[in-house]
Formats: structure tokens, C-alpha cells, sequence
């Protein structure tokens, strides 16, 4: 889907201030290098799902600042004629590294990674953060979901609940990517090739003089995907019995029963759904589904999977599309290196008061590592750009939060890939994205690839992000060459 509309603008006012900074000072040609990473796993979880590249290489390719961009930013009395000029002609020139969309990630790994002169590195980090955040926000949520219906089919129906179009729409696009079946998001099915999904509301129940009539009328313009939504007004003494009663007449007339069910939106769903199975099955319709919608979330479908209901399809919505329980991503994008007058890579490191903030240095890359026996990821590997590791050799791993605890590897029983891959290179793009199914299928062998530990809903199992040897040396190192205490505060003991 190629953004329609002009974004150039969609940033924060003090981008373009820091940007006019750097051209008054004589700095644009200075190059730099941002990560992109993020602190927290949504929900307290054990992982994350990576979406939102798309949007960021459509972004990046129609960046730029129309007359009526330059008119609307003169007129804000903040900016010189000389940097309203220069924004005429600007574009993206520099290299966007990212892990694809559909990988899983953790906690401090970079996932995106932009090299390019500084105005035009700092002035992409909100769109970006925009855009990754909170597809990979919604992935996330919708990864949770798809594992806690423990294989049945779930569908996104949480349009009208979104926090907008553009949220509604590439939010059921990342829901997909991380394993929904569909979506009732009909611009969402049209523009990423994804399968809709949908039945009827009760307000085509109660626009007929009875309810059978309303399921009669709905099997004559809808015989081959026939779903009644029978909680209207009595699910087990009228719903249930007068979709069979519908059922037998189109089986009377010929009509071949498939993709046929019931779906159930309120009351208690367990108990509703085993006694509607019984029912189904009593009357021969052992092949009919039972879909069940009513804000449900991962936490209510393991409830009602370990109360024995018996739902085989899930409609999720309003708490997927927004996840509920954990409103944003956190993703942040810092400097983690510039180049000197002799165009020399120099490393930055952010400190902090809170150690969760400190960040890693230099220029870097991102190995995973996989048991080679069980194709089973084991830890993650973040070293220097210029460091090769090959899986020949032995290879020690630790903590560097808690150096003591270490994992070593004996050569030729795992194996390596690296994470980050090229987007752009030179300003031009260079990779072509796959249409969301293939990055749906890409995303599932990831989540094979990890334990069932890491999965879990409650006090998962932490993965380990370790790293090399030089890039703890080089973090270790600049902390040490920033004082411990200042005037305001006391020293470090």
C-alpha cells in the first residue's frame, strides 16, 4: 500500500529546529549513525514481533518538502531563508538497515539501524518511530492471541474500535502478519491481499419479524459461508435451535453445508459453547464451527480453552486492535556513533541515572544463534559492524548486566544469521518487501524457533541479547571516561 498523501510533515517540531541547528553550525554533512531499539517487551511478555518496515520504506521514497510544506513552515517565523531553500531539494541519501517484518525481537537489540548525514537521520526518527512502533505494538498483541487459541482461527474485527483509520488499517495488517487468519477491515483486504472475514450484526436479526426468518433470508444470499450470530435473544432455547432447524432445511433443498456455524457475542461463552456443541452435534452438524467475538484477549481465550469451551474459531477485536493492556510500544531511536573530520566512525554512548537508559555504542549488527540440533534460537548476539563470528569456532556468550553468567558453545552445534538486513543503500531502496502472507508464513517459522518459555502469557522466560567482548569493552570504556558524580548530585560509591 503506497502512502497517498504527503507525510514529509508528519515529525516533531524540534526535528526541524535540531536540523536548522546543524545547517547554521556547518554540520550537515556531518555522518552519523541511529539505532532503533526498544527497552520492554509489551504486555510483561517474553518477545516482541517486528512490523511497520513497509510503512517506513513508503515513507522514505515519497519524502519530500512540497511549496506548500516550505509556505507553511516560513510561516511559523522560526526558520532561516537559507534552510527553507535547502529543505527544497532534500531527500534521503543515506543506508537503512532493519530486521524484516515478522521477526521476532527483544529488549536493547537494535532492530533498524540509519547511517546518513545527521539532518536527514535525525529529521526520519519520529515517522519511523511512528510507524514500527505501533505495528510492532499490535503484532505483539496479535502473536499472544494466535498462540493462546492454540491453533483454531482467529480473525481481527477491531475497526471501529481503533484509534483511527490509518490504526485500523495497519493494525489488522500487522495482526496478519503475526497470524490471524483475517480481517473484517475490507481496505486492509483490498490493499495488502489479506482474506476478509465477517457474518452479520444483530441488527439484521431484528430487522426481520422473527429470528428464523432473518437466518432463512441470510442462507438464500449467503449458502456457501453461512454463520449465524445467535445470542440476539435467547442463544439456547431460540438461537441455536432455529440455526439448526435453517441448517436441515438447506440440507432438505440440496444445498451443501461448508464454512457453516454459529457464532456466539455475549453471555457466558464456555458454558454457551459446550451446550451448543451438544446440540450441533445431536443433530448431525458435527462440522459446524463455533466462532466466539465479546472482548475477548489472550487472557480470556486461555481462560475459557482451560474451561473446556468449545470455540474453534475466535473473533478478537477491540483488545487486540488497541491492545488494551499495554498502550504503547516504547521503541526509541539513538545516536550511537558520528564521523570525525577524517571521516572516522566515532562512538556515542547515552548515560543515565536509570541504567535501563544507558545505551550501546558504535556501529553494530545483530547475530542470532540456533541450536543446531533443535533449529531452536538460543541467545542473541550483538557485536561490532566489523566483527565475523562463524559457528567453527567455540563461542562464549554472557550477560552484560551480570558478566558472571555465561553460556558457551561448542564449535558446529549451532548456527548464526544475521538480523539486520539492507532496505536502503545510497537513499535507494533495495529490498522488496513480500506480500503479507509470505511475511505471515516467515513470522511463524519464528515463532517455532522459540521455546514454549519464552512464549508463555505469564513470567515468561527472559531470552538472552548478550554481547561481544568489544562492544562491552567500548561500552565499559566510555562509561568510565564520564565523571561519577556532579555538582547537584553526590559521587557513586
Amino acid at each position: 500500500m503506497q502512502m497517498k498523501e504527503n507525510l514529509t510533515l508528519l515529525t516533531d517540531l524540534y526535528q526541524l529546529t535540531m536540523m536548522q541547528g546543524y545547517f547554521e553550525e556547518g554540520m550537515k554533512d556531518k555522518v552519523v549513525v541511529f539505532d532503533m531499539f526498544y527497552r520492554k517487551n509489551p504486555s510483561n511478555g517474553g518477545y516482541a514481533i517486528a512490523a511497520g518496515l513497509q510503512s517506513v520504506i513508503d515513507y522514505i521514497e515519497n519524502l519530500e518538502f512540497t511549496d506548500e510544506d516550505i509556505a507553511y513552515l516560513g510561516s511559523l517565523n522560526l526558520f532561516s531563508e537559507g534552510f527553507l531553500n535547502y529543505l527544497r531539494d532534500f531527500k534521503f541519501t543515506g543506508e537503512i538497515y532493519s530486521v524484516p517484518e515478522g521477526t521476532i525481537i527483544f529488549p536493547y537489540e537494535p532492530i533498524l539501524r540509519v547511517k546518513a548525514p545527521i539532518m536527514e537521520a535525525q529529521f526520519v526518527e519520529t515517522a519511523m518511530l511512528t510507524f514500527m512502533n505501533h505495528q510492532s505494538l499490535i503484532a505483539t498483541k496479535s502473536a499472544r492471541v494466535v498462540w493462546a487459541a492454540e491453533g483454531d482461527a482467529v480473525m481481527e474485527f477491531g475497526l471501529r474500535r481503533a484509534q483511527g483509520a490509518d490504526a485500523g488499517t495497519y493494525g489488522a495488517r500487522a495482526s496478519v502478519i503475526a497470524g490471524c487468519i483475517g480481517t473484517s477491515n475490507v481496505i486492509c483486504g483490498r490493499e495488502f491481499g489479506i482474506a476478509v472475514k465477517g457474518t452479520h450484526a444483530h441488527s439484521w436479526v431484528m430487522s426481520f419479524p422473527s429470528e428464523i426468518e432473518s437466518f432463512r433470508a441470510y442462507a438464500r444470499v449467503f449458502p456457501n459461508a453461512c454463520t449465524f450470530l445467535v445470542d440476539t435473544y435467547n442463544t439456547l432455547e431460540q438461537g441455536v435451535p432455529n440455526a439448526i432447524k435453517v441448517f436441515k432445511e438447506m440440507q432438505e433443498a440440496g444445498i451443501e453445508l461448508k464454512n457453516y456455524g454459529i457464532r456466539l457475542d455475549s453471555g457466558d461463552l464456555a458454558y454457551l459453547s459446550k451446550k451448543a456443541r451438544i446440540m450441533l452435534d445431536e443433530a448431525g452438524f458435527t462440522d459446524a464451527f463455533i466462532c466466539a467475538s465479546s472482548d475477548l484477549d489472550e487472557y480470556l481465550i486461555t481462560s475459557l480453552k482451560h474451561q473446556g469451551a468449545k470455540i474453534t474459531v475466535w473473533g478478537v477485536g477491540t483488545k487486540l486492535i488497541t491492545s488494551e493492556d499495554w498502550p504503547a510500544f516504547g521503541g526509541v531511536y539513538k545516536l550511537s556513533a558520528e564521523t570525525d573530520d577524517e571521516g572516522n566512525f566515532i562512538p556515542k554512548i547515552k548515560l543515565s541515572d536509570n541504567p535501563a537508559k544507558v545505551t550501546l555504542p558504535g556501529l553494530k549488527k545483530v547475530y542470532r544463534i540456533y541450536d543446531k540440533a533443535t533449529g531452536k534460537m538460543k541467545a542473541d548476539l550483538v557485536t561490532m559492524e566489523d566483527e565475523t563470528f562463524t559457528n567453527d569456532q567455540p563461542l562464549r556468550l554472557f550477560d552484560y548486566r551480570a558478566p558472571w553468567r555465561q553460556m558457551k558453545l561448542k564449535p558446529n552445534e549451532y548456527t548464526l544469521r544475521e538480523l539486520l538486513i539492507p532496505i536502503f543503500v545510497d537513499g535507494k531502496c533495495v529490498y522488496t518487501s513480500p506480500e503479507v502472507m509470505d511475511i505471515q508464513a516467515y513470522c511463524r517459522k519464528e515463532m517455532d524457533s522459540l521455546w514454549e518459555e519464552n512464549k508463555r502469557l505469564d513470567n515468561p522466560h527472559t531470552y538472552p541479547v548478550d554481547l561481544s567482548d568489544n562492544l562491552y569493552n567500548l561500552r565499559k570504556d566510555l562509561i568510565a571516561e564520564f565523571p561519577k558524580g556532579t555538582p547537584e548530585g553526590p559521587k557513586e560509591n
